[in-house]
């Protein structure tokens, strides 16, 4: 009753992370506890080594539990450290190779495989060598075990044999504790051939005395600045290029940059040579080194490029090309002045050289298309077409001359023939069309299309074209190789002359009026005679009715015959032919010209100085 503390000690605490309980080392409140302190099983342990006079025989502890051998041992894998050497028989370099692998053993099933480690770019078939599976041992059918494997020696697999050298602390705990004494380890053997490889080549160059750190801190972004020319004339297309040399003092290179003009059709590739070391003297080459290398080491060369190498009014070759320095900067001036003692900067002044003028050789006219337009194409690869005078298209527009022309030919049947030239004012064409004759063998229409026609004798460079003021009465026109005789025009071409008396000559407008002047007497004389005969018009057709009945018995004329045969005869279209050509023509057509009506007739159309005006005569054929 007097107890005033009821305090319980701790039992339950963690220790390095892990719970655990502990027996308590007093009591409720403090008291001291005189009970045994030890666990349960220590309880356990002395309860089975009683003695066995006082208590009897000992009780046996009850046996722990069965694990198969894949438990057991499952994820425990023996792992061994070997090579094998394979021959190389094709090689200068190497007759054989080592190569590493590591032997793993499966506790679990007894199985083993050998991996090798890939290493990158080697040429060779590497990783897995002998998938896992169990490897036999002889022929009779044994298979390795791990009771097998030892430290120091030589194991065959499928006809190669491999040496194990080492082993992990794993293996070496395992085998220990199954028994196993293990032989020494030995050194693992490398590839000698990739060992002499690893190995850096030894150089044996002499430390400079030159401070190249001091030379960078001192002429950092210090540039000399020449400007150089090349000449390239010697070439096809070649011309003068101008160029900016830029040499570097802090490291001594050189770079050389193009300059470019406003439109001069080059590429914007301003940078001929990047900035390098340029090489100045090489070292005398072996027939058996090649002629092009990727880089230049300083084994190749034995002179480099350096600021002495440079100065005004001298020529420089760089990699090939040679350059002339015909001016530099300020700068470079005084760099020049103060560490060599140069003061000659004389800027040498660059003459271009006049470019040969090349004459323009026109090529002779193919007769395609109008002269003026395909002499564009001699002047521009895009031609453009001739300018017009529209002023002139506009004034003179429907404004057209027609004549009629006679071709001039020794055939006889090509000098029948007959054509209507047309002189287009609005452009100076000339177009040509024969009328079609009928039964006369030869086909009518168009015979030349509107173009522009050249006199003769005109040049491609200076062409000169048939004018208004060229076609007069009797002249000869020749139109591409085909001469033409003007024999009669319009009337519309003399009043269109008289009007625009001061654009032509004299001499054409006065062949015109006499032209005009002869066939309108021989018309008027033509009426005259008629009116003197007394015969009226009607008179006139009265005797031609009388003419046509008394031919309707002779049924062997031809009307269309007879008309076609006068119109040809008629030359100069005037309706007018002599009196005796007149009678032979009637002769070969058999006009019965010996009748009283018939002869009537041709006296009624009878003229004086025995000229017979045909038109009224042939009323009496019609076709």
């Amino acid at each position: 009753p007097q107890k005033t503390s009821f305090h319980r000690s701790q039992t339950l605490g963690y220790k390095n992370g892990f719970a655990f309980s502990r027996l308590p080392t007093v009591g409720i409140g403090g008291e001291r506890l005189y009970v045994n302190q030890l666990s349960q099983a220590e309880l356990d342990e002395l309860s089975n080594t009683r003695r066995t006079l006082t208590y009897g025989q000992a009780k046996q502890a009850p046996p722990s539990g069965f694990i198969p051998a894949h438990v057991a041992f499952d994820k425990k894998i023996l792992k061994f450290n070997a090579y094998f050497q394979e021959d190389v028989p094709l090689s200068a370099e190497e007759h054989y190779r080592i190569r590493q692998v590591g032997i793993y053993y499966y506790l679990e099933d007894d199985s083993m495989s050998v991996i090798e480690p890939v290493v990158q770019n080697s040429g060779l078939l590497q990783g897995k060598l002998v998938r896992r599976h169990r490897v036999p041992k002889n022929d009779c059918g044994d298979h390795y075990h791990w009771k097998d494997l030892n430290l120091g020696m030589n194991i065959t697999m499928y006809g190669r044999t491999y040496r194990i050298v080492n082993c992990d602390p794993f293996t070496q705990v395992f085998l220990e504790s199954q028994g196993i004494e293990l032989n020494p380890p030995e050194k693992m053997v490398f590839d000698p051939y990739t060992e002499r490889r690893r190995m850096p080549i030894p150089e044996y160059i002499t430390p400079s005395d030159f401070d190249r750190l001091k030379q960078f801190l001192t002429y950092d972004k210090k540039v000399l600045r020449f400007y150089a020319m090349w000449d390239d004339t010697d070439s096809f297309f070649g011309e003068n290029r101008h160029y900016i040399i830029h040499y570097y003092l802090a490291d001594d290179t050189v770079e050389v940059r193009e300059v470019y003009e406003q439109n001069d059709g080059r590429d914007p590739f301003p940078v001929l040579i990047k900035r390098q070391r340029l090489p100045k003297t090489f070292v005398d080459k072996k027939k058996t080194f090649p002629s092009c290398v990727l880089e230049i080491s300083d084994q190749e060369v034995l002179e480099w490029y350096t600021a002495k190498d440079f100065a005004v009014g001298k020529p420089t070759t760089l990699l090939g090309r040679t350059f002339f320095i015909y001016d530099c900067d300020e700068f470079t001036r005084n760099f020049y002045r103060d560490k060599f003692g140069i003061t000659d900067f004389q800027p040498v002044e660059i003459k271009k050289k006049p470019l040969e003028k090349v004459p323009q050789v026109i090529p002779p006219y193919n007769g395609f298309g109008l002269l003026e337009d395909s002499l564009q194409n001699c002047f521009s690869l895009l031609p453009k077409p001739p300018r017009k005078n529209v002023i002139k298209m506009l004034e003179n527009d429907h404004e057209v001359l027609r004549y009629q022309v006679a071709l001039e030919s020794p055939n006889p049947e090509d000098r029948k023939r007959r054509f209507i030239l047309s002189y287009f004012l609005s452009n100076d064409m000339i177009s040509i069309y024969e009328p079609p004759v009928r039964n006369s063998g030869i086909i009518g229409g168009k015979y030349l299309g509107k173009t522009r026609v050249t006199k003769p004798g005109s040049t491609t460079e200076n062409a000169t074209y048939y004018e208004p003021s060229d076609l007069t009465i009797g002249s000869t026109i020749e139109v591409f190789g085909h001469r033409f005789v003007i024999t009669d025009a319009d009337e519309y071409v003399l009043n269109y002359m008289e009007s625009n008396a001061e654009s032509f000559l004299a001499a054409t407008l006065q062949s015109l009026r006499d032209h005009f002047h002869s066939r309108q007497m021989v018309k008027e004389t033509a009426n005259s005679d008629i009116a003197m005969l007394g015969t009226s018009k009607q008179e006139l057709d009265e005797l031609i009715v009388q003419v046509q009945e008394e031919l309707n018995l002779h049924k062997n004329l031809n009307n269309k015959n007879i008309q076609e045969a006068f119109l040809q005869s008629d030359k100069d279209g005037s309706g007018i032919l002599n009196k005796a050509k007149f009678l032979s023509l009637c002769d070969s057509l058999n006009v019965p010209t010996n009748t009283f009506l018939v002869n009537k007739l041709i006296d009624v159309c009878s003229c004086e100085d025995d000229k017979i005006n045909y038109h009224d005569f042939l009323r009496a054929f019609p076709s």
